[in-house]
C-alpha cells in the first residue's frame, strides 16, 4: 500500500491506495482542516502547526487500517511556483555557424540570469529549482527568427520564460515528514501529479491547459508536443468569490463558502446573515451580484495562460474545489476566445483504471491527491533524484525528462565554459588598409555521464555521475611579415635580385621577412606588377631602353607574374634621337586660308586625316560638300604633304 499526503493551504488530504490488476484502488481517505493560518500560497510557514495536522491524519489512517505507516508520498505545491521572463544576448563569431550546443549554452545562461533577477526582484536569497522553461523568441542581428541553428550572425538574443520552485518548499516538507516519523518515499510537483490523471500521456501531443483552482491560488500547467512545457500561477481563486459573497450579503466566511459551493446545486439559497436576518434568494440573482469577482478570477487565469502559452490552447481542463464555481468556465472560454465546450470541469470519473468509493472522496478536488497516488504507484523511484556533478552532490526535482543542462543550471555552472573561445585576433595595416588575422578555435567542452561521452541533451537519472571538462581557449593569432604580404619569388633584373614586394617597411623601418608581427603594426611596400612599375622603381625611361622579359621584347604594361629574368639595355644615342625626331615630325598646311601645323605621328598622312585637326561636322548636311586639294577636287586617300593648300566648306 502507498500512503499519500496532499498538503494544501486550507486542508490536508491523506489517501491509502494499491495497484491491483492494473487498477488503482483507493482503500481509505482522511481529510483534516488547518485550525489556524499555518501555510501561505502552498508554502509551510508554521512547521509545528502543519506537523500537528499531518500527525492527526497519519494517526487516523493508522487507526483505520490497523498497521503503522512509515513511508509517505507527497507533492510540492504548484502555488509556490514563480515565473520570470528575461532576455539574454550573446555576441557571435559571424564566420561560424550557430549549432545546437551554442543555443543550449545560451539558454542555460538565460535561465541562470532569470534566477538572479528573480531573487533580486523578490529580495530573496533562497535557492530555486528550475522546473521548466520556454523560449518565447529568437532574434538574430535584432531580427526575429524561428530557428537560428545553421545561420551566421553577429548577435543572438533569446527571450526566455522560466519557472522556479523555491528549495525551501521542498526542505520544509521533508522537515515536517521527519518530525512525524515519516520517510519521504516519493516527491513530485502538484501540477505534474494532477496532469498524470487529468491529461494522460496519449493526450499530451495536444496543446492542453490544466488549471487547479484552489482557495488562495490557481495553478496552471500546459502540455504540448508530448510533454509539460510550462507552469503558471495566479493569486486569485475561490477565496475572492467567497469574500465577495460575504461582503455583499453580510455573511461570515464559512457560511459564504457553503453558499458558494451550493450555487451550482440548487436554484434557491436560504441563509441568515450576521445580523440575524433570514434570506431566501435565487441562485441566479446571487451570481449576478458576485459576477465581477468571478470575472476577475477568469480574466487573471486567461491572461496567465496566454502569457505562458503565447496563444489560446486547444482545450482547458479545470480541477480543484474552485473549478465548480458557476459561470467561471464560460467566462474563461470567452476570455480565451474558445468554444465554451472546450473549457471543461474534470472530476474523478475521468481517471482511467480507478476504483474508489464516492463516500470516501469525490469531486474535482480529489484529482491532485489521486494524481500523487497514481504517480507513486507507477514509479516508486520518485520525481526527486540525486546526481553528482564534478564531485558535488545535488538534488533535482524531476518535473520533466531531466538532462545534463538542467544539472548545470542548478549548480550555477558558467555556460560560457561550454563554448570554445577563439584566440585573440591580430590587426595590422597594409598600405593603410586594415587586415585581421584570426586566432584559432579552442576545444569544445567535454561532457561525461557515467564514464560515457555525452552532451547537454543527454538524459540523466538517479545516482548518475556527471563530469564537465570546460572548453579551452584557442591560440592567439601569430603571423610573420612574409605570411601577411605573401612575399613572392625573386626575379633577376640584369644581375640584381629583386622581389615583387619592394621597399617593405614596418612602422617606417626596414624589416626582415621573418619579423613577427605585433598588434597594430603598419606595413608599407611597393608592389611590382608590371614593366611600368619596374621602370618607375628604377627611374628608367621605357623609351630610352630596350627591355626584355624572359628573352622577349617587353610591352610597357606587361605583367611580371612568374617572371625569372629581365634585361634592361640602354639604346644607342643615334637610335634614340632618330626615334624622337620621327615622333616629333611636324608638317604645315593651309586650310581655308589659315595656316595649320599637324604632328605627323604616323608614317603617311592622307587627306581625310585633316578632319582630326579641324572643327568640321560632316554629319549635319548644310548644302553640297566642297573638298579641294591644291586647287583640284580632293581624293580622301591622297597623301598629305608639307605646304599643301586645302579648301573644305559647304556650298
Amino acid at each position: 500500500m502507498i500512503f499519500v499526503l496532499d498538503i494544501g493551504t486550507r486542508s490536508i488530504v491523506g489517501l491509502l491506495g494499491t495497484l491491483e490488476d492494473e487498477k488503482f484502488v483507493i482503500q481509505q481517505a482522511v481529510v483534516e482542516f488547518h485550525r489556524k493560518r499555518v501555510m501561505y500560497d502552498g508554502q509551510i510557514h508554521d512547521v509545528e502547526g502543519v506537523m500537528e495536522i499531518v500527525k492527526r491524519v497519519k494517526e487516523k489512517m493508522e487507526e483505520i487500517t490497523g498497521f503503522p505507516l512509515k513511508e509517505v508520498s507527497i507533492a510540492a505545491a504548484g502555488r509556490a511556483l514563480k515565473t520570470f521572463q528575461t532576455t539574454i544576448e550573446k555576441d557571435l563569431d559571424e564566420y561560424k555557424e550557430i549549432d545546437k550546443h551554442l543555443i543550449d549554452s545560451v539558454e542555460i545562461e538565460g535561465i541562470q540570469q532569470a534566477q538572479r533577477e528573480l531573487e533580486k526582484d523578490y529580495h530573496e536569497t533562497t535557492n530555486y529549482f528550475c522546473v521548466g522553461h520556454t523560449v518565447i523568441n529568437y532574434y538574430l542581428n535584432d531580427g526575429l527568427i524561428t530557428n537560428p541553428i545553421g545561420h551566421r550572425g553577429k548577435k543572438l538574443r533569446i527571450d526566455i520564460l522560466a519557472t522556479f520552485l523555491p528549495k525551501i518548499v521542498v526542505d520544509s516538507l521533508y522537515t515536517v515528514m521527519g518530525k512525524v516519523g515519516l520517510e519521504v518515499a516519493y516527491l513530485t510537483l502538484e501540477p505534474i501529479a494532477a496532469i498524470e490523471v487529468a491529461v494522460p500521456e496519449n493526450m499530451r501531443l495536444l496543446n492542453i491547459v490544466l488549471v487547479d483552482i484552489g482557495a488562495g491560488t490557481s495553478d496552471i500547467a500546459i502540455t504540448k508536443e508530448g510533454t509539460v512545457t510550462a507552469f503558471g500561477m495566479t493569486s486569485t481563486a475561490g477565496d475572492e468569490i467567497t469574500e465577495e459573497l460575504a461582503r455583499t450579503y453580510l455573511l461570515d466566511f464559512d457560511t459564504a463558502e457553503k453558499i458558494k459551493c451550493n450555487l451550482s446545486k440548487a436554484e434557491q439559497q436560504s441563509f441568515t446573515d450576521i445580523v440575524g436576518i433570514p434570506h431566501q434568494i435565487e441562485s441566479k440573482e446571487i451570481l449576478d451580484q458576485i459576477q465581477p469577482a468571478i470575472e476577475l478570477v477568469a480574466k487573471e487565469i486567461a491572461d496567465n495562460i496566454l502569457m505562458q502559452n503565447g496563444k489560446s490552447p486547444s482545450v482547458v481542463f479545470l480541477i480543484g474545489g474552485g473549478s465548480q464555481t458557476s459561470r467561471l468556465n464560460t467566462l474563461l472560454a470567452e476570455y480565451l476566445q474558445l468554444p465554451k465546450e472546450r473549457v471543461v470541469v474534470r472530476g474523478m470519473e475521468i481517471i482511467q483504471n480507478l476504483q474508489w468509493d464516492a463516500s470516501i472522496i469525490e469531486g474535482p478536488e480529489g484529482i491532485t491527491p489521486i494524481g500523487i497516488l497514481v504517480k507513486a504507484l507507477k514509479n516508486k523511484s520518485g520525481d526527486y533524484i540525486e546526481v553528482k556533478v564534478n564531485n558535488n552532490n545535488i538534488r533535482m526535482l524531476k518535473t520533466k525528462v531531466l538532462r545534463v543542462s538542467d544539472a548545470l543550471v542548478l549548480i550555477g555552472f558558467n555556460p560560457r565554459d561550454l563554448i570554445p573561445q577563439k584566440g585573440e585576433s591580430l590587426k595590422v595595416y597594409l598600405n593603410n588598409e586594415e587586415k585581421i588575422i584570426y586566432g584559432e578555435y579552442g576545444e569544445p567542452a567535454k561532457i561525461v555521464v557515467n564514464s560515457r561521452i555525452a552532451h547537454l541533451d543527454t538524459s540523466i537519472e538517479h545516482d548518475d555521475t556527471i563530469t564537465i571538462h570546460p572548453a579551452t581557449a584557442g591560440k592567439n593569432a601569430v603571423a610573420k611579415l612574409r605570411e601577411v604580404i605573401n612575399l613572392k619569388e625573386d626575379f633577376f633584373v640584369n644581375d640584381s635580385r629583386i622581389n615583387p614586394f619592394n621597399y617593405v617597411k614596418v612602422n617606417g623601418k626596414q624589416a626582415s621577412p621573418h619579423y613577427l608581427l605585433q598588434q597594430g603594426d603598419r606595413i608599407e611596400y611597393i608592389l611590382l606588377n608590371t614593366v611600368q612599375d619596374l621602370c618607375q622603381l628604377m627611374n628608367t625611361s621605357f623609351g630610352e631602353h630596350d627591355i626584355y622579359v624572359d628573352g622577349k621584347k617587353a610591352e610597357l604594361y606587361q605583367n611580371l607574374e612568374g617572371v625569372k629574368q629581365i634585361i634592361i639595355d640602354k639604346k644607342e644615342k643615334q637610335k634614340v634621337e632618330a626615334q624622337q625626331l620621327k615622333e616629333e615630325r611636324i608638317i604645315e598646311v593651309v586650310c581655308n586660308g589659315e595656316s595649320l601645323k599637324i604632328a605627323a605621328n604616323k608614317e603617311n598622312l592622307i587627306f581625310v586625316d585633316i578632319f582630326n585637326y579641324i572643327d568640321f561636322d560632316r554629319t549635319k548636311v548644310k548644302g553640297r560638300l566642297i573638298l579641294k586639294h591644291n586647287g583640284n577636287p580632293a581624293n580622301y586617300t591622297e597623301p598629305l604633304q608639307d605646304g599643301d593648300e586645302l579648301m573644305i566648306y559647304w556650298e
